[in-house]
């Protein structure tokens, strides 16, 4: 094929239906524009990004309406400050959704499927935060976590995000090294982690590992457990330290009550690769977070409260934190932990079958394995829910979206 060929084209009726539509008529009738073209649009949003920023975020109804400066710049590109005056917290807009639509729904590769509400989610989130301050957890402290891809990681991310702490997380499958290299840097005051975890058809315990991250952690007072599959424990805690059961953590009912922060508040710690020298460590906050999720998940994405949203990827990759943002626009997250090739390459696609998913997120790597081996998911496992497929990860070649389109 000839690379840059167009491929997919949306039909009117997906035009007039697309959440970038209902923005661009939004904007019109304030004013602004009109833009006729995509193209339009994204010159105004780099032409004037004050116009543009402070326009998505009164789309969206993020935070309350203050006086006050959009950005405040400073004489140096790291000097600017948005939103000064406002107070708001990333878990505010988790709140809007009704109490018995499907927040969460998490599967694993040994079969299991838990799914929660968003009533369930934020009862559990709520009284989450209530044990992390138990614990003495306040505004700036640090929750790292070495979970898989499911329910008390969602959890554990809401909960601490909505008392001001900096949520941090890696994957199960890490080294103990890699696990110190990332979490010796932010000194976190609460280590969450499970016990084991399965991947490609094998269990694997995490008790060694876990003692090895503990001891590196000089200010560390507490390690909440979430049992794995296996039933094993952690082991004695070390000096200075406790451990508690997820279940302890939780055992308090408590509302949910998002702390207004500022725009700049830390949210979470994400890492670099590290591939010269340790991960660098990168502080993402509240606000900026929260318009960048909205803007991507609702207008580029175009999702909202009636979509599935999965996206496969570890606690250990920014993929996740994407994924949570779904539930910022009352979407159906399908969280998945194990392997990719678990059973076959036609797991993942059966499971967006089985759970309706309608947006399908990977990487570029899975869709050149599937088109390398011949899979064919339309006519294989027929997920006709699949309205989007996302790529990312490192570049799809021009076979690999041919593939996508045709498949």
């Amino acid at each position: 094929m000839d690379e840059g060929a167009v491929l997919w084209e949306p039909t009117r009726e997906r035009v007039a239906s697309a959440r970038v539509t209902a923005f661009l008529e939004w904007l019109s009738a304030r004013g602004v524009g009109p833009f006729r073209t995509y193209d339009e649009l994204w010159g105004w949003s780099v032409e004037d990004i004050e116009g543009f920023w402070d326009a998505l975020r009164r789309y969206f109804a993020v935070g309350p309406e203050v006086a006050g400066p959009v950005l405040v710049r400073g004489h140096r590109a790291e000097g600017a400050h948005w939103f000064p005056e406002l107070r708001l917290n990333y878990v505010d807009a988790v709140g809007r959704h009704p109490d018995g639509h499907l927040a969460l729904v998490g599967r694993d590769e040994g079969g299991g499927r838990r799914a929660l509400t968003y009533g369930e989610l934020r009862a559990a989130a709520g009284a989450a935060a209530a044990g992390l301050r138990r614990l003495g957890v306040g505004p700036g402290d640090r929750v790292a976590a070495v979970v898989p891809n499911g329910v008390e990681a969602a959890v554990g991310l809401l909960a601490a995000a909505s008392i001001g702490a900096v949520w941090s997380s890696c994957a199960p499958e890490f080294g103990a090294e890699g696990m110190i290299d990332r979490f010796s840097q932010i000194e976190p005051s609460v280590l969450l982690t499970t016990t084991g975890y399965r991947y490609g058809g094998q269990y694997f315990e995490t008790a060694s590992k876990v003692a090895a991250l503990e001891g590196s952690l000089d200010r560390l007072r507490a390690t909440v457990v979430v049992p794995g599959p296996g039933g094993e424990d952690l082991g004695k805690a070390p000096p200075g330290a406790r451990r508690v059961d997820w279940s302890e953590l939780l055992a308090a009912p408590a509302p949910l009550v998002p702390e207004p922060l500022a725009f700049e508040h830390p949210l979470w710690i994400l890492y670099s690769s590290g591939t010269t020298g340790l991960p660098k460590p990168i502080v993402q906050g509240h606000g900026g977070i929260m318009l960048e999720h909205l803007k991507s998940v609702a207008l580029h994405c175009d999702l909202g409260p009636g979509d599935r949203f999965f996206w496969f990827s570890t606690t250990g990759w920014m993929m996740w934190n994407f994924l949570m943002g779904g539930l910022l626009v009352g979407a159906t997250v399908v969280a998945y932990d194990g392997s990719p090739r678990w059973p076959d390459l036609g797991g993942l696609w059966r499971l967006a079958r089985d759970e309706s998913v309608t947006f399908f997120g990977t990487s570029a790597a899975f869709v050149e394995t599937c088109r390398g081996a011949g899979l064919s998911p339309r006519t294989e496992v027929a997920p006709t829910s699949v309205r989007t497929l996302g790529s990312t990860g490192s570049p799809l070649s021009p076979e690999g979206f041919a593939w996508a389109a045709a498949e």
